[in-house]
C-alpha cells in the first residue's frame, strides 16, 4: 500500500509564513526518498526507511508531528505535543503543515520542488507516475501560488500534487476517482489522506452502516453515497475536485470549467475528438515506458531441504514469486488491452526487461482451464496479436484452484469492493506480469456511451443518431414477436427520462425503495439497457437487503433531490457516476491483488484520457461498436493496421459459468459465512436469505451474481477490518489507535 498524509493546524505560533526553526530546504528541485513497508494490517511489523535526498543536505533534521489529541475536537489539542506520526512514513515536509508519504513508494515516485530556496512555505509535492518535466513543474507552482490549479492536472500519468504557498494547502483530486482524497477534522485543523482507514484510525471512528448500505442498494448512485465513507466522521472529496485548506479551514471547489447544465456545448468534430483520445494515450504509455525501470525484490534463496516440507511448502515459506522486471501488459484478446500492449510495444524506448536484457513487452493472457468453453474467440485474438516480433506471450493456465470464490483470505483493504472475492485469480495472472503492468480497465466507462445518452440525444433533438443503437438492441433480443417492440420500448423510456426532471426522478427512486420494488436482474442487453434508462437504479445485491435498510438509502435519496446535481443531462450525470464507481473499484481491485514490488497501471482513468474522451461526440459515442472503432483509429494512426477478425466484439463479464463453478466448490465455506454474519449485526441483511439466495446459484437458478459477491466481499471485509490488531500511527497516548475500536454497532431499531 501507498499512501500520503498531511495536517493542517491553526498553529498560531508559527505565524502565517513564519520558518520552523532549523528546516532548511536544498538546493536541487528533486528530492528523492523511499519508504520502508507499510501496511494497515499491523505497525508491529511496519518498518521506517528513510532515503536520500539529493542536494545540500538540511542543515537540522525537520520535525513534523500531529497534536496528541484526545479526540478531534479537543479543546487542548493547540496546547499539545506534536508527537503523533504515521508508521513506516517518510517526512516530505515539516511542521507547520507536515506531510508524508508511507508504503514503498519508488524514489522516483516521490518529487517535491520548491520555488524559491528564499522561500521554503512554496513547494510542491508530486506522487504518483507523472510525466511533467523539472520546468514544467516549477512553472506550475508559480502560477498555482497565485490560485491556478487546473494546470495541475494535465500532465500525462497518475498522479497526486499537493502544494503549499505559505499556510494554504491545496490537495488535488483526480477527474476518474481512482486517486481519491479523505479528510477529516482534527485537534482544531484537518488532517487528509488519499486513503480512508488511516484518518479512521486517527480518529477512532466507527462503521457508518448507512454508507455500506447505500453501496449495497445503490452503489452507482453519488447521490447516495454522498461524500462519506464506511468511517464515521471520514469525508471524500468528489472527483474533478480539490481540498483547500487554510489554516484549518476547508474549501472544496472544482476545477474543471463548469458548462451548462441543461443545454449541451458544440458537437467537436468527430476525427479531431478521436485525434485527442490517440494522443492522450500515447503520452499516458509514454510515461510509463519513460520512467526509471525498477528490478523486484529478490526473494530469499531456498535454504536446501527441511524436515517435513517439499519444494512447494518451500517456495510458499519464502512467498509469492517476484515479478519480472520492465514493462508487461494483459493481452485478454479485448480491445482495451491489446491497444495498450501494441501502443507499448511500438513506442521508442525498451518497453521490456532491463536495458541489455532484451526490448520486447511481455504480454499475459490467462487461460481458464475449468471453463474452457466460451472464450475460444478472445484467446485466439490474443494468440494472433502476440505474433508481433515485439511481443512475448506469456500464457497463465489455471483449473479449479483459480475460480472465483476458491481463496477468501486475504488483504485487508482500504473499502469494501466486489472484486475480494475475485482477487486470488487476478493476482495468480499478474504474478506473472512485469513490475510495471498495463491493464485495459475502466476503457469501457470512459470510452462507451452509458444507455442514459439517449435521452441526451433527445434532449438536444437528434433522434436520427437512436436509430443505429436501438436496432442493435433489437438484434441482441431473441427472435420471437417480443423483438419488434424493442426499439419502440427503448425509445419510450429514453423519452420518459428525457422527460424527468432531476428531482422527481430522485423521489421516484427513493419512492421505490421505501415501497420494496427493486427490479430483478437483467437477463440481457435490452434489460440492462432498459434499467439503466432511469437517474437511479437499485444495485443487484438490493434485493437481499432488510426494510429498514432500504428506507435509510431512501432517505438519502430523498435528501439529494433537494440539492442541484451536478448535470441536469441525465446521460452524462450517469456516466460519470459509473465511471465514478468503477474508478473506486479499481483502487480496491489495486489493492486486493497487489503484488509486492509491482505497479498496476490503467492509462484509461488517466485526467487527459478522460478529459479527450469527454470531448468525443455523443452521436460518436452511442453508435453499435465505438469503442473499438475509437480504439483501431488509434492504432491505425500509431501505425498498427492489421488486427485479427473479430476486433472489439464484446464478451460477456465477468463469466457466469466460472462464477457458478466457484460458487458450488465454495458452498460449504460460503454458508458457514454466512450462518452468523456481521451484515446481519448490522441489520441490512436476513442471513436465512442470503444462504437460500447462495444454494439457488449454486443449483444453477437466476440469481443476480454480482449482487451475491458484492455481498460475499463486504462480509469477508467487515471480518478482516475487525480482526485487524494494528493501527496506521504511533506516538498517541493511546496505545494502539485504531479505526473501530468498540467493534460493530449493534443492531439499530427500525424506522418508524
Amino acid at each position: 500500500m501507498r499512501w500520503l498524509v498531511g495536517w493542517s493546524s491553526i498553529a498560531a505560533s508559527f505565524g502565517t509564513a513564519g520558518r520552523v526553526s532549523g528546516q532548511g530546504v536544498s538546493g536541487s528541485a528533486y528530492e528523492y526518498g523511499a519508504a520502508g513497508g507499510s501496511s494497515y494490517e499491523s505497525a508491529a511489523h511496519a518498518s521506517t526507511a528513510y532515503g536520500t535526498t539529493a542536494g545540500t543536505p538540511y542543515p537540522d533534521t525537520p520535525r513534523g508531528g500531529l497534536a496528541d489529541a484526545a479526540y478531534p475536537d479537543d479543546p487542548a489539542a493547540q496546547d499539545a505535543e506534536r508527537t503523533v506520526h504515521p508508521v513506516g512514513a517518510q517526512l516530505l515536509w515539516g511542521d507547520p503543515d507536515p506531510l508524508w508519504a508511507v508504503g514503498d513508494w519508488r524514489p522516483d515516485e516521490i518529487r517535491t520542488i520548491t520555488a524559491d530556496p528564499a522561500d521554503p512555505f512554496t513547494r510542491l509535492a508530486v506522487l504518483g507516475c507523472c510525466g511533467a518535466t523539472d520546468a514544467e513543474l516549477r512553472r506550475a507552482l508559480y502560477a498555482a501560488r497565485g490560485g491556478a490549479l487546473r494546470h495541475l492536472t494535465q500532465w500525462s500519468g497518475s498522479y497526486t500534487a499537493v502544494v503549499q504557498a505559505g499556510r494554504r494547502i491545496t490537495v488535488l483530486g483526480d477527474l476518474a476517482g481512482a486517486r481519491p482524497v479523505f479528510y477529516t477534522p482534527w485537534a482544531g485543523g484537518t488532517a487528509y489522506a488519499t486513503a480512508a482507514l488511516p484518518l479512521a484510525d486517527l480518529i477512532e471512528a466507527q462503521l457508518d452502516i448507512g454508507h455500506l448500505a447505500a453501496l449495497l442498494a445503490c452503489p452507482d448512485s453519488p447521490e447516495a453515497l454522498g461524500d462519506g465513507t464506511p468511517y464515521v466522521g471520514v469525508r471524500r472529496i468528489p472527483p474533478g475536485h480539490t481540498l483547500i485548506l487554510r489554516e484549518g479551514s476547508r474549501e472544496i471547489t472544482g476545477y474543471e470549467p463548469v458548462a451548462s447544465l441543461a443545454v449541451a456545448a458544440p458537437e467537436a468534430d468527430p476525427e479531431r475528438a478521436v485525434e485527442g483520445v490517440r494522443e492522450a494515450l500515447v503520452d499516458a504509455v509514454r510515461a510509463r515506458l519513460t520512467a526509471p525501470r525498477h528490478a523486484p525484490d529478490a526473494l530469499a534463496p531456498d535454504p536446501g531441504p527441511v524436515p517435513g516440507m517439499g519444494p512447494a511448502d518451500r517456495r510458499a515459506a519464502r512467498g509469492a514469486p517476484a515479478p519480472v522486471p520492465g514493462v508487461g501488459a494483459d493481452l485478454s484478446g479485448g480491445s482495451a488491452s491489446a491497444t495498450l500492449a501494441l501502443l507499448a510495444a511500438g513506442l521508442p524506448g525498451v518497453p521490456g526487461t532491463l536495458p541489455g536484457s532484451g526490448s520486447r513487452l511481455l504480454a499475459v493472457t490467462f487461460n481458464d482451464l475449468a471453463t474452457p468453453r466460451g472464450r475460444e474467440a478472445e484467446l485466439e485474438r490474443a494468440h494472433a496479436i502476440a505474433t508481433d516480433p515485439r511481443l512475448h506471450h506469456v500464457v497463465v493456465a489455471a483449473a479449479e484452484e483459480a475460480l472465483p470464490y476458491a481463496e477468501l483470505d486475504g488483504p485487508l483493504t482500504d473499502e469494501p469492493g466486489p472484486s475480494l472475492v475475485f482477487a486470488a485469480r487476478e493476482r495468480r495472472r499478474l504474478a506473472a506480469g512485469s513490475a510495471d503492468h498495463f491493464t485495459g480497465h475502466g476503457a469501457r466507462q470512459v470510452l462507451d456511451a452509458h444507455p442514459a445518452r439517449l435521452a441526451d440525444l433527445l434532449m438536444d433533438r437528434r433522434r436520427r443518431h437512436l436509430l443505429r443503437p436501438v436496432a442493435a438492441l433489437a438484434r441482441t433480443a431473441s427472435a420471437d414477436s417480443h423483438s419488434l417492440l424493442v426499439p419502440l420500448t427503448v425509445y419510450a423510456a429514453a423519452r420518459r427520462l428525457a422527460r424527468t426532471s432531476y428531482r422527481a426522478g430522485m423521489e421516484a427512486a427513493a419512492a421505490r425503495l421505501r415501497e420494496g420494488a427493486v427490479a430483478a436482474a437483467a437477463t440481457g442487453p435490452v434489460d440492462a439497457s432498459l434499467a439503466a434508462l432511469t437517474w437511479s437504479r437499485p444495485g443487484p445485491a438490493a434485493g437481499w437487503l432488510t426494510g429498514e435498510a432500504l428506507a435509510e438509502v431512501s432517505i438519502r435519496l430523498a435528501t439529494a433531490a433537494g440539492r442541484p446535481p451536478v448535470s441536469l443531462r441525465p446521460g452524462e450525470a450517469r456516466a460519470r457516476a459509473a465511471l465514478t464507481r468503477h474508478a473506486a473499484d479499481h483502487r480496491v481491485f489495486e489493492q486486493a491483488v497487489e503484488v509486492r514490488s509491482q505497479r498496476l497501471h490503467a492509462p484509461f482513468l488517466d485526467n487527459q484520457v478522460v478529459r479527450a474522451a469527454r470531448a468525443l461526440p455523443e452521436s460518436l459515442r452511442v453508435q453499435p461498436g465505438a469503442r473499438a472503432a475509437i480504439l483501431r483509429s488509434v492504432l491505425s494512426a500509431s501505425g498498427v493496421r492489421e488486427l485479427p477478425p473479430g476486433w472489439g466484439v464484446s464478451s460477456p463479464e465477468p463469466n457466469e459459468t466460472a462464477t457458478r463453478l466457484g460458487l458450488r466448490a465454495a458452498l460449504t465455506s460460503l454458508l458457514s459465512l454466512f450462518t452468523a454474519p456481521l451484515l446481519a449485526d448490522a441489520g441490512l441483511i436476513e442471513a436465512r436469505v442470503v444462504r437460500q439466495a447462495l444454494l439457488d446459484a449454486a443449483d444453477g437458478r437466476p440469481v443476480p451474481l454480482d449482487g451475491l459477491a458484492e455481498l460475499v466481499s463486504m462480509e469477508l471485509w467487515l471480518r478482516r477490518l475487525l480482526a485487524r490488531r494494528g493501527t496506521c500511527w504511533t506516538g498517541t497516548s493511546t496505545p494502539r489507535r485504531r479505526a473501530v475500536p468498540t467493534g460493530l454497532p449493534h443492531r439499530r431499531p427500525a424506522l418508524s
